[in-house]
């Protein structure tokens, strides 16, 4: 992955979404608000909230739900660069039994420098990011 100005130009623009239970409606909200920024990019997300997502009008790839491996796929794909942003609403107050996966998840995108977002306002920012360096807007 190139780089200008700091900033990674990628060929293939791939966007993971990641949502707990707690926080799916949250994220498909906010799909639905940004349905056109997210059509540029070749989502995937794990199963429930790719289906989800699917639902709100976005063509997804679907890996394994978070705690039957889905977080451990995803982490896979950004280690070995091919995915470039992960949106993911995490709960903090819910016990998660992956919570080794997600924290994988999360060291991964750091040691990778993938950006990372895990709450709304996070997610905002890397929508507005990505639109200024990635898709010239």
């Amino acid at each position: 992955m190139g780089t200008t100005k700091g900033q990674p130009k990628l060929k293939t623009k791939t966007l993971a979404l990641i949502a707990h239970d707690g926080k799916k409606a949250e994220m498909i909200s906010f799909v639905k608000d940004n349905i056109n920024f997210f059509k540029n990019f070749d989502i995937i997300a794990t199963s429930t909230t790719g289906k989800l997502v699917s639902g709100a009008g976005l063509k997804v790839k679907r890996y394994l739900s978070g705690p039957l491996g889905g977080d451990a796929q995803i982490t896979a794909l950004v280690a070995t660069g091919k995915c470039h942003a992960v949106i993911f609403m995490r709960d903090p107050l819910g016990m998660h039994p992956h919570e080794p996966d997600i924290y994988s998840l999360l060291r991964i995108c750091d040691v990778h420098d993938v950006p990372l977002a895990t709450n709304l306002s996070s997610a905002k920012l890397i929508v507005k990011g990505l639109h200024k360096n990635l898709l010239g807007e």
